[in-house]
């Protein structure tokens, strides 16, 4: 299949576009700068010159492929909602220019948005509002445009989506760890994340392409539940900084925007993603990585 995937070159896009190579596909990979067209021409993908907000190339790209894979999302957390606006705007763009065809649309939301303190399932659907946490607006788009039949499937990751290039949320624990000098988590620290490694989560796309079916949820989630007190001693421990408890009422000042999601209790299955899907994560875990990898805490100094 020829296949649009937009964060091409994203941490979790540049993983995925490989795996599809690989596998026989043709890319056709949103880039929002030469670097980024060059760099997906290196590899042996056709770059499509766009971005998140021009929905115009994003519809035109969707138009000439055999199927959709959105992997990019705007990594400002400080604006927060805005992104979460743009992003939903554009799952509306691609999921208009496949309506009245089968050609299928994978999205990408969070197993974090569903149910806080109980495991979540694959059938799990959110207990928050959008004033809670806006990236809901992605999964509500995305039923609507089910309804408008697009053949939608999702791909929900875990909060730690770990390996080379990361600069998400574990990247920001460890130089908040840094610049204050202690790890911290909040309370007794046993609210609990998912985690999975960004080569698992690729072929977990390339599968949900596949063998995935229209309207299906599918988990990116290798570890059902880590321990945020855990995470926070592994780094300390790399750190050499002592790992800390703070109250709720300290923990803004300590993490800044960070705060809502240290305090993520958001445990979640991927039984059902394995059994449908065949899909088995073989790399590795993300203490064991915080623990033996020097990647992070090196790339922290050069960032």
């Amino acid at each position: 299949m020829k296949v649009f995937v937009t964060g091409a070159t994203g941490f979790v896009g540049s993983a995925v576009v490989p795996e599809l190579l690989k596998a026989g596909h043709q890319v056709l990979g949103l880039a929002r700068s030469d670097a980024a067209a060059a760099s997906l021409t290196a590899i042996g993908a056709q770059p499509h010159r766009g971005d998140l907000e021009d929905l115009e190339s994003l519809q035109a790209g969707a138009a000439v492929v055999d199927a959709v894979i959105h992997t990019a999302f705007i990594h400002d957390f400080a604006n927060f909602k805005a992104v979460c606006d743009i992003e939903a705007r554009a799952v509306e763009a691609l999921g208009s220019a496949l309506i009245g065809s089968d050609r299928p649309l994978i999205i990408t939301s969070g197993t974090a948005l569903l149910t806080p303190g109980r495991l979540a399932t694959e059938d799990s659907t959110t207990v928050f509002t959008v004033d809670d946490f806006p990236r809901i607006l992605t999964e509500s788009v995305s039923r609507s445009l089910i309804e408008r039949g697009v053949n939608l499937r999702t791909v929900r990751l875990s909060p730690s989506v770990h390996g080379d290039g990361d600069h998400g949320f574990v990247p920001n624990i460890i130089a908040t760890a840094r610049t204050k000098g202690r790890s911290a988590y909040v309370g007794d620290g046993a609210n609990r994340w998912t985690a999975v490694h960004r080569l698992d989560a690729a072929v977990l796309y390339r599968l949900a392409l596949e063998r995935g079916s229209a309207g299906a949820h599918y988990h990116g989630v290798d570890e059902e539940g880590i321990a945020f007190r855990d995470i926070a001693e592994a780094i300390g421990k790399r750190l050499n900084v002592p790992a800390v408890a703070v109250s709720r009422e300290e923990a803004t000042e300590h993490f800044g925007w960070f705060a809502h999601f240290a305090q993520l209790d958001c445990p979640a299955s991927s039984k059902q993603t394995r059994e449908q899907l065949g899909w088995q994560p073989t790399h590795v875990r993300l203490l064991t990585e915080l623990e033996q990898s020097a990647r992070y805490f090196e790339a922290l100094v050069n960032h």
